[in-house]
């Protein structure tokens, strides 16, 4: 049954409504932002290539979706703010805020620089935190969702990755803080975290070369998540079928947090 869970919902779930999806030029964004489409969201994608999201719309085109783009930094709030009032100007509403913009790197923290930390705090946390601000006032009119996507190491310590599980555990107390004082306004606020995820950016980084085959080793389900799994967490959550959830974190890992960080202790050699 893996990759063919989307079959069970029944189609148009999102009819008429509308997304923003920042880190939406590749990876887990691109695909997020193509499932929604397909679930009849009008889709926008922001990101720092305007190539690379141009390639994604135009493949959202293709199969008969909608599409804008925006390029930018989420580190940069005022444009964060430009183009998701843009874009609810353009749809005519915002009802669902995806938070997938991540960067990420393997660095023990004894060698880490200051700079490399702060960056991934800044463009996952604050970038997390400037596109659900940006979208509040739009999100309220609709009562809308945001998702935001995080990882195991914001629970689970994890060598060479003090900065990413900083910025993820920062995102799940967001999540949980955004849910309850956002919840009066008609907002959901919910985040997934998967583990290792196959044809991603990330994972190309943290197991480069041969040790994608050490950390498979890892995973009590032998395998790495598809990008498409992750999709279909996060449609459930916007979904109808997620109505009654905000505050939580679907841990979407293969088991791989029931054993700790020891795929990452043999990447330490």
């Amino acid at each position: 049954m893996r990759g063919l869970m989307a079959s069970v919902f029944l189609p148009n779930l999102l009819s008429k409504q509308a997304a923003f999806v920042t880190g939406g030029g590749s990876g887990i964004g691109a695909g997020i932002a193509k499932m929604l489409s397909r679930q009849g969201a009008r889709v926008a994608l922001f990101g720092r290539t305007q190539s690379k999201l141009d390639t994604v719309a135009g493949e959202i085109r293709v199969t008969g979706g909608e599409a804008l783009t925006f390029a930018g930094d989420v580190r940069d709030y005022p444009a964060l703010e430009r183009a998701i009032g843009g874009a609810a100007d353009a749809f005519g509403r915002l009802d669902v805020l995806v938070n997938s913009a991540a960067g990420n790197f393997l660095a023990p923290a004894a060698t880490l620089s200051a700079n490399g930390f702060k960056a991934v705090i800044d463009i996952d946390l604050c970038g997390t935190f400037n596109a659900s601000r940006a979208a509040f006032a739009h999100l309220a009119k609709s009562g809308g969702n945001i998702v935001s996507i995080t990882a195991t190491q914001a629970e689970v310590p994890t060598p060479l990755q003090c900065h990413a599980g900083a910025a993820k555990a920062g995102i799940e107390k967001l999540t949980r803080d955004l849910a309850l004082e956002w919840a009066r306004s008609g907002i959901r606020v919910n985040a997934v975290a998967p583990g290792p995820v196959d044809g991603t950016e990330g994972m190309a980084r943290l197991a480069p070369g041969d040790g994608a085959a050490s950390m498979k080793k890892h995973v009590p389900l032998g395998r790495y998540a598809s990008i498409d799994e992750v999709c279909e967490a996060v449609l459930f959550l916007v979904s109808p079928a997620g109505a009654y959830m905000t505050g939580a974190t679907i841990l979407l890992d293969g088991g791989t947090s029931l054993l700790g960080a020891g795929r990452f202790l043999d990447l330490m050699g």
